[in-house]
């Protein structure tokens, strides 16, 4: 008994030490930025991983820096970035929930055969489609920061609607039923009736699709008009001086403003996203 009691002790120390290194090593890159981002550009590229002490310590000078650099305004890339992440995930939210609904609840094989395609179009990599993508984008308009999002809806949707038709496929039929004896017609028992109780889902959903988008990079590049439109990603790629010189430290600088949202995001949400997986996966 002690015996076996030892080794379990062994084997979850083992692993927890596994488990640190492995934190370490994705926690890594991102305390490099942070460190890098309040150095002068010489010491990020002889003293990279050495703490911004001394002469080194730059403050908030990389970050004045990265925002100014240039002719394109900072705060318009964000304002781009931010206006087609919130309007790609209201896009999906709602156009991906209404056909899971329509899928899980009409069992024909046309139902199930955009549900398997939209299901392989998620193991579909990118880069297979990119070019083809980026022509019809062009022929059909869809190269500014207000059309963008119909993009994202199209691949967004795979994983989307997966997760929501798992979790419709667990809501009682006779719920909705009820709501029809009652007068309600396809769009109000969706709205009134289903779409609240998809709310874990939803907001699992939500926080993945905005993760996603916020820091996309190369959809914009290949889509957007870069003289006109930038989003934060393709802003910071074009921080670039005279001769092709890169200031590395505005650069980590405008790199660490773009993640922070993202982490404290996940953070926050963290618990949310467990949740609707659960709900979208295994009860479907």
């Amino acid at each position: 008994m002690k015996g076996s009691l030892a080794a379990e002790r062994r084997r979850k120390a083992i692993l927890s030490i596994v488990l640190t290194v492995v934190c370490i090593i994705y926690v890594l890159p991102v305390l490099t930025v942070v460190i890098n981002s309040f150095k002068y550009n010489t010491f990020v590229k002889t003293e990279t991983f050495a703490l911004p002490l001394g002469e080194m310590w730059a403050g908030f000078t990389n970050f004045i820096k990265g925002m100014t650099f240039g002719n394109y305004p900072f705060w318009k890339s964000a304002l781009y970035s931010l206006s087609i992440t919130v309007v790609s995930t209201a896009l999906i939210l709602i156009f991906t929930s209404m056909a899971a609904w329509y899928i899980a609840r009409v069992d024909s094989k046309f139902c199930r055969l955009v549900y398997y395609l939209c299901v392989f179009s998620m193991v579909v990599p990118f880069q297979m489609v990119m070019f083809t993508l980026s022509k019809t984008a062009d022929k059909l308009q869809l190269n500014t920061p207000w059309t963008i999002p119909i993009v994202y809806l199209g691949f967004g949707a795979g994983l989307a609607i997966f997760m929501f038709v798992g979790f419709v496929k667990s809501i009682p039929l006779e719920i909705e039923e009820a709501a029809a004896i009652d007068g309600c017609g396809p769009l109000r028992t969706f709205f009134s009736v289903v779409f609240p109780m998809l709310k874990p889902t939803m907001i699992s959903v939500g926080i993945l699709e905005i993760m996603w988008v916020w820091t996309d990079y190369l959809l914009p590049y290949l889509v957007l008009d870069r003289t006109q439109y930038m989003t934060i990603p393709i802003h910071i790629q074009y921080l670039k001086g005279s001769y092709g010189t890169v200031d590395l430290g505005a650069t980590m600088a405008l790199i660490l403003l773009s993640i922070i949202p993202v982490i404290v995001f996940y953070l926050l949400c963290q618990k949310h996203i467990i949740k609707g997986v659960a709900a979208g996966a295994v009860k479907g």
